[in-house]
């Protein structure tokens, strides 16, 4: 039996949805019939226009989709145009103002506080520079993920740009597949660092060689199966196939087509791509694949260069890069910048000026990473001192603190329904609490810290140095919002997840909960360790003990369940225009 979002789709779905959408912008939310709502919220959600959560009727939030995060300036100056004149709620963010992007962990960027009567005006100009909304949100192919330097890099062992392309173009724009059974995420990494995380994608490609006919020949290594989530993530597994990157494309479209057409549609819980593999097994996709969507031979696996992974791996600052966070070598002589922002969060002013000094001092090119963080290509060495002496340097800069490097946050209650915690302004004060208040080691460049609002684990937690998950607790006979906390996880050649050393922590008693961590990783460690080799070599029974909840001298004003009003930082109704009794108000 299909599930009742199964049932919306077969109905509609795909790019027939953008008129509708269209249709219904032009007469105002309040047209939707509302005990058709939900079904149609679900289906707009293909055209990335995400309604947000409940006391913020009307207003949408809006995703935007580009393989492998590339942009130009005329593009990310859109952006922030369009978070300038239309991203503005009826009540501002006490640390973000009233106009911002999120940069997400795919790579891509989303727009808060939409109108639904603005979506066309919105459509017009982005499109207008090449950017779109399509496939980006619902039981889709998400953003296709690679190396963001990809062309840029000194370490890249194969050219993964073309590729990205076509799976962008023939596959993603393939409205045939877009009503998967559930969300699917692809990734392509060409380089020895691993930046495109592949373990944690339902299918990866990782670069590889393998001697064919007396001839090594560079290609790819297939993993599939890997996602997070739920409190039951998976690394994705080895699917013992090497493909050439002349055969790649046809072995993804393969993958996708088996899912698409066996992956179960009856229980939304149970029908992610991990759990397929998980219920199928690799030898037996492996032998389908050949048998019924893939017309090459597939050959088995190469060799690939994981052991070199050094992406979010936990590894020395010597093994390589764990980010692209500061300045390095491109091939061509020039320099790429790697900005760090924190929480991944830039006010629209930020955005155009992040735009305007990527055209001034390099080629115009912006690229963003899977850490929420982005790159400003193609800048030439007489320029590079101009451009870290920019004002925007100063507030995200290319040398960040250990703890602001490392810090990520998902949308959390702010936005998002399922969320149980607020995230982005809270991690924000944690990291500055930590910044002015813990000490870390000399040698040591990055603390990653993680936090998702919920078990969805939108924020990565899971492969975090520290990972925090938003949850509930009592304190002092209050309910009060609490968090989750976990070490030890990382990706790179042997990816791993948190283990969770303290649970239902009150958020006011995280802070020093970390500060215990880091004094305990300080005194024990050995020299050059980074925090996850030590909790390694340590041992995570240790680490509980030594994790010591307390309250400091940090100040969370956000202790209250977030979730129960319609806006974390905003006092008394709802100006979102309905009803007490939640009926639409008219837009005129």
């Amino acid at each position: 039996m299909s599930s009742k979002k199964e049932t919306w789709k077969e109905g509609m779905y795909g790019d027939e949805v953008r008129e509708k959408l269209l249709e219904f912008a032009e007469r105002g939310w309040e047209s939707i019939p509302e005990d058709e709502r939900d079904m149609w919220f679900s289906r707009f959600k293909f055209w990335g226009v995400f309604h947000q959560r409940s006391g913020q009727e009307s207003y949408f939030m809006l995703r935007l989709t580009n393989a492998n995060g590339q942009l130009n300036a005329e593009q990310l100056r859109a952006i922030g145009e369009v978070a300038r004149d239309y991203a503005t709620g009826p009540v501002e963010n006490p640390e973000f103002g009233d106009a911002w992007i999120d940069l997400t962990t795919r790579q891509s960027i989303q727009l808060h506080w939409i109108n639904l009567e603005d979506v066309p005006a919105i459509w017009e100009k982005l499109e207008s520079v090449g950017v779109t909304t399509r496939s980006s949100g619902g039981d889709t192919m998400r953003n296709i993920v690679g190396c963001p330097v990809a062309g840029k890099d000194e370490e890249q062992v194969i050219e993964t740009q073309s590729l990205l392309e076509r799976l962008q173009e023939d596959l993603r724009g393939d409205d045939e597949l877009a009503n998967m059974p559930r969300k699917f995420n692809i990734s392509v990494t060409g380089c020895r660092e691993g930046c495109a995380q592949d373990a944690i994608n339902g299918i990866g490609l990782e670069p590889a060689e393998k001697e064919i006919a007396g001839e090594v020949v560079t290609g790819f290594n297939v993993r599939i199966g890997g996602g997070l989530g739920g409190r039951e993530p998976r690394k994705a597994r080895d699917l013992d196939v090497f493909v050439t990157r002349e055969n790649a494309y046809h072995v993804i479209r393969g993958f996708v087509e088996l899912y698409y057409e066996h992956g179960r549609r009856d229980n939304r819980q149970k029908n992610r791509s991990r759990f397929f593999v998980d219920d199928e097994g690799t030898a037996a996709i492996r032998e389908r694949l050949q048998e019924e969507y893939v017309d090459v031979d597939l050959r088995r696996a190469g060799r690939n260069v994981r052991e070199e992974y050094t992406y979010n791996a936990g590894r020395p600052p010597e093994a390589g890069k764990s980010d692209h966070v500061g300045v390095h070598d491109q091939p061509d002589g020039r320099k790429y910048v790697g900005l760090s922002v924190p929480v991944g969060r830039m006010t629209a002013r930020e955005t155009i000026a992040l735009a305007d000094v990527a055209e001034a001092y390099g080629s115009g090119k912006i690229r963003l990473t899977r850490r929420q963080n982005p790159l400003i290509m193609d800048v030439e060495e007489e320029a590079l001192e101009d451009l870290l002496a920019e004002p925007l340097l100063e507030t995200h800069q290319p040398n960040p603190t250990p703890f602001d490097r490392g810090g990520m946050a998902c949308t959390g209650t702010e936005f998002c329904d399922i969320a149980l915690t607020e995230t982005k302004l809270r991690l924000t004060r944690i990291l500055r609490w930590l910044n002015a208040n813990v000490e870390v080691p000399d040698d040591v460049e990055t603390i990653k810290i993680h936090y998702s609002g919920c078990t969805a684990d939108c924020g990565h937690a899971y492969t975090a140095d520290i990972g925090l998950q938003g949850m509930r607790a009592q304190k002092d006979g209050d309910i009060v919002e609490a968090l989750d906390i976990g070490v030890g996880g990382g990706l790179g050649p042997h990816p791993g997840f948190v283990e969770w050393v303290s649970q239902r922590v009150p958020a006011d008693e995280v802070p020093g909960a970390i500060r215990s961590l880091i004094g305990a990783f300080a005194a024990h460690r050995e020299e050059g360790q980074t925090f996850r080799e030590w909790v390694e070599s340590f041992g995570t029974e240790s680490v509980v003990d030594l994790c010591e909840p307390t309250e400091t001298t940090y100040e969370d004003p956000y202790m209250h369940d977030a979730k129960q009003t319609w806006y974390p930082f905003a006092e008394g109704e709802s100006p979102a225009p309905t009803t007490v009794d939640d009926v639409p108000i008219t837009s005129d």
